[in-house]
């Protein structure tokens, strides 16, 4: 199962009607073997990347290989060293889990001796063992996305797509997901293209994060690297009595320039490596009093407000489709 080419792209960009540029020529290189992290907010371009990775949407302009394979020239070659599983689940909900595996297996040439094996294997993989007789109309939404996941790793594909996986998911489903998608990289080399818009996905799970930002690239480099490029902390206080704000935000000055923080505090990014104490007592000399006081280490959040210019939590769907300067 082990890909020996993973994905590449060069000036990659999907332009739809009337002149709405959903990916705007973005570079990518993605090893064997490596997860990779494409995280961003709705509407950023996450989607229309995979579908043109995966051969669903032709590219409006530059190139890209997917296992060594160009996606518009040997589309059928890509399609069978690929696993995608998208936003939409394309289940039956007549069918059980088990007659859904062994329908994708024969869709992919399985012998019936493998098919059978194969489905006992996956099941057993994605917790869907004790319920894999039951109509799939009757899964929970964690229940359909890990029989979605199953049925890409039909066929043992080197290179697994994973569309926003865990949206919607409870915690308990998503933290399993987490762990069969590590174990399938870090366990049998497979290459994981994953779009993710929670932070803490993307730094859990990812080798590498590209940040994608109204069809643009703008950061890339492993979590650790990207946070480091931001360096420098965020103090974040609470004023125990509101009319002090102005007051407080004038004492935080000192320390660094102001930031997007919680709705009640007043928020600044340290220039220099803070001392929370110090921060407290000029507080205190000032006679202004804090009902909270925090200081936060720097986070893909944090990477991607200082890229952007906005938070990625705070990004909405206004963004979809929105057009993009060529």
């Amino acid at each position: 199962m082990r890909d020996k080419h993973g994905i590449q792209a060069e000036g990659l960009a999907r332009e739809f009607k009337g002149g709405i540029r959903a990916v705007a020529g973005i570079e990518l290189k993605v090893s064997p073997g490596e997860i990779y992290g494409f995280l961003g907010p709705n509407g950023a371009g996450k989607s229309t990347t995979v579908h043109m990775l995966t051969t669903l949407l032709p590219p409006s302009g530059g190139w890209a290989r997917v296992a060594g394979y160009d996606v518009v020239k040997h589309g059928p070659r890509v399609r069978a060293a690929i696993g995608a599983a998208l936003q939409e689940a394309a289940l039956d909900p007549f069918l059980t889990a088990r007659e859904h595996l062994r329908l994708q297996s024969s869709l992919h040439g399985l012998s019936r001796k493998l098919r059978l094996e194969r489905a006992d294997e996956l099941l057993e993989r994605v917790g869907l063992t004790q319920a894999a007789n039951r109509k799939v109309k009757g899964y929970s939404g964690g229940m359909k996305r890990r029989l979605d996941i199953a049925l890409a790793l039909v066929h043992e594909p080197s290179i697994l797509f994973l569309d926003e996986p865990t949206t919607g998911l409870d915690p308990q489903s998503r933290s399993a997901l987490w762990s069969e998608v590590g174990r399938l990289a870090k366990g049998e080399g497979v290459t994981v293209f994953l779009t993710t818009q929670y932070l803490e996905e993307a730094d859990v799970l990812a080798d590498r994060v590209g940040i994608i930002h109204r069809g643009h690239i703008v950061a890339e480099g492993t979590p650790a690297e990207l946070k480091a490029e931001i360096g420098r902390p965020t103090v974040e206080a609470v004023p125990h009595d509101q009319s002090q704000r102005a007051s407080i935000s004038e004492v935080l000055s000192q320390f660094g320039a102001p930031t997007p923080g919680s709705p009640n505090a007043v928020s600044v990014r340290c220039e220099h490596e803070a001392d929370l104490a110090d921060i407290v007592r000029a507080l205190d000399a000032a006679d202004l009093h804090v009902a909270q006081i925090q200081l936060h280490e720097p986070t893909l959040d944090d990477v991607f407000l200082a890229k952007t210019g906005t938070s990625l939590e705070g990004a909405t769907e206004e963004e979809e489709l929105e057009a993009v300067p060529a």
